[in-house]
């Protein structure tokens, strides 16, 4: 099977957690955060870059940041793209932002996804290593999501694919830092060279 034509990446709009690290440097507590009112519109004003592009899938994290991301990016889209919830490229849980919620409370707040694919607890609950009492994903388990992804992309069948998720995730899988709202396109070849069409 071919890979698909084009993958871009979006980085979620700034969330409440950006905000408030940023002006503290400190972990706020913000469990799954949501949009900031000035990523709200950091989200609007990246909309139009994309409208013009027929993707035909929309590949979102299920934490809340990115759901709310992509809702104004492809709400109105003229292509209508379908969009999935996937698992495999939520954040690197290193933070309390990174924490999720359960499926049955995304499904509430947002009946028009399909989340019956995703356990009631899909984020990593694991015991082990924790930091201000949030647990962290072990590193050898966060490379196989990334290259667990990477393999899931080049098996779809869409030929141009968006996909809405996270600064640290999007940088382990192109190499490329994302500041919120920026994207990038993924290159699949073989190489795992990533080409930066940084916007």
């Amino acid at each position: 099977m071919n890979a698909p034509t084009r993958i871009v990446c979006i980085r979620h709009g700034e969330s409440t957690f950006n905000a408030a690290h940023r002006a503290t440097g400190r972990d706020p507590g913000h469990l799954d955060a949501r949009l900031t009112p000035r990523g709200q519109g950091q989200a609007r004003a990246a909309r139009a870059a994309h409208r013009d592009t027929p993707f035909e899938l929309v590949v979102v994290s299920p934490l809340t940041r990115a759901i709310e991301t992509s809702a104004i990016l492809f709400g109105e889209h003229p292509s209508a793209p379908r969009v999935l919830v996937e698992v495999l490229h939520r954040e690197c849980q290193e933070s309390s932002c990174d924490v999720g919620r359960a499926a049955s409370e995304i499904a509430a707040e947002f009946p028009h996804l399909d989340v019956g694919h995703l356990p009631e607890v899909w984020w990593h609950a694991q015991d082990g290593c924790a930091v201000d009492g949030y647990p962290v994903e072990p590193r050898p388990l966060f490379d196989r999501r990334v290259a667990a992804f990477r393999d899931w992309l080049r098996a779809r069948p869409e030929r141009t694919i968006a996909v809405v998720g996270h600064g640290t995730f999007f940088f382990h899988l192109t190499g490329i830092w994302l500041d919120n709202c920026e994207s990038v396109d993924l290159d699949l070849a073989p190489s795992d060279r990533m080409s930066a069409l940084a916007s």
